[in-house]
């Protein structure tokens, strides 16, 4: 059954651009007041927000670079001064890199690392104190099929992937008691920046939109009930079936 999610507060991480920002707008279109959270370029941010206020929704940005701990603690504290609460969390933000592993520097894994897994790792500990105290809490990590498979040439993205993925699972152990929700959802190639830098071989053609991982993201938002799912794994359409 849905749900009414009208008027819970959701943070999103990487709302700038592709997936963030379709999610962003569709849980706007549902109802959610939404805090933009983290990024470098403020323009991409606006942009954003201004589409959704366009729509008639709620809106507001934080803009920084989440692996600062300072930009993590004022945007929340932002977010809590604007809505009053965090009800939801999505991790999307995050960086991939398509390197030989013999070339891969110790500055390049850490960027990798500290982006995609310390970021929402930290963020998510920092929050977890106001989900806490909401009746509709859940957090959302969006992983990637690399976590599931080893890709040439992303062995870094591959290894924060998996990291995400083993945090979840730990964490949905230690807070399921307190009605707190964890999801990943683990998509293919998504038609983004992103993977156009990552993964140049790919077009367009029927990859997966990122309003398709805004669907999904609806999905679990809307049917927060008694049948919990822990993760989505999502293909292509012109991948093999179960092939991941």
């Amino acid at each position: 059954m849905e749900r009414n999610i009208s008027g819970k507060t959701a943070v999103i991480t990487g709302a700038g651009s592709g997936i963030g920002k379709a999610i962003a707008k569709k849980l706007s279109l549902l109802g959610a007041e939404i805090m933009l959270l983290g990024g470098r370029t403020r323009t991409k941010l606006e942009n954003t927000k201004d589409e959704i206020i366009q729509s008639g929704g709620r809106c507001e940005y934080f803009c920084g670079d989440l692996t600062d701990p300072i930009t993590r603690d004022r945007g929340i504290a932002c977010t809590v001064e604007k809505f009053g609460k965090i009800d939801i969390l999505i991790n999307n933000a995050g960086s991939a890199m398509n390197q030989d592993f013999e070339a891969v520097s110790e500055a390049q894994f850490d960027e990798i690392m500290n982006l995609d897994f310390k970021a929402p790792f930290f963020l998510t500990q920092r929050i977890l104190p106001f989900l806490r105290k909401s009746d509709y809490a859940m957090i959302i990590n969006i992983a990637s099929v690399v976590a599931h498979l080893g890709y040439p040439n992303q062995s870094v993205y591959s290894a924060a992937k998996h990291a995400l993925v083993g945090f979840s699972k730990s964490l949905a152990r230690e807070v399921y008691r307190d009605n707190i929700r964890i999801h990943v959802i683990s998509p293919g190639g998504v038609y983004t920046d992103m993977v156009k830098l990552t993964r140049p071989d790919l077009s367009g053609e029927s990859m997966i939109l990122p309003e398709d991982i805004a669907d999904t993201v609806a999905f679990l938002v809307q049917n927060r009930g008694n049948a919990v799912i822990d993760e989505i794994i999502l293909h292509r359409v012109g991948k093999e079936p179960f092939s991941v």
